[in-house]
C-alpha cells in the first residue's frame, strides 16, 4: 500500500469518527468506532472498519443505517479532505476484536480452571 493511501486512510479514519458521531442523526447507528480504513493505491475505494457497541441486531442496525448515510458521508469526506476524487466507502466488522475478547475470556476461563484444580490438589 502507498504511503499516500496510507495517509489519506488515516486522515479518513479521524474524520468518520467525527461525522458518524456528530453528523449523521440517524437512531438505527448505535455506538461506533472507527477501528482502521484501508485505501487501495489508486485512492478508488475506502474499506472502513467498525466495531459497534450491542448485540449483533445493533450491529446490523448500525451497518444499515450508515449504508443509508454513505452518500452524506462520502460528500462530507469530500468536503474535508482535498482529494480529486472521493474514494468509494465500504463498511465492514472489525472480526479482530470480536476475535481478541474471545481469545481473552477463554485464557480467564483456563486460569480459572487452573486455580481450581490447584485448590483441589491442596
Amino acid at each position: 500500500m502507498s504511503h499516500r493511501a496510507n495517509r489519506v486512510g488515516e486522515q479518513m479514519k479521524k474524520e468518520l469518527g467525527d461525522i458518524i458521531g456528530r453528523k449523521i442523526k440517524d437512531p438505527r447507528i448505535g455506538f461506533v468506532t472507527v477501528t482502521d480504513v484501508q485505501v487501495t493505491g489508486d485512492l478508488q475505494q475506502a474499506k472502513v472498519y467498525i466495531s459497534v457497541l450491542g448485540g449483533d441486531e445493533q450491529k446490523e442496525n448500525t451497518l444499515k443505517g450508515l449504508a443509508k448515510a454513505k452518500g452524506f458521508i462520502r460528500s462530507e469526506i469530500g468536503q474535508r479532505i482535498r482529494l480529486r476524487k472521493t474514494p468509494e466507502i465500504i463498511f465492514e466488522f472489525d472480526e479482530s476484536i470480536d476475535y481478541g475478547n474471545r481469545i481473552e475470556s477463554l485464557l480467564h476461563q483456563i486460569h480459572d480452571e487452573e486455580e481450581k484444580q490447584e485448590k483441589q490438589e491442596e
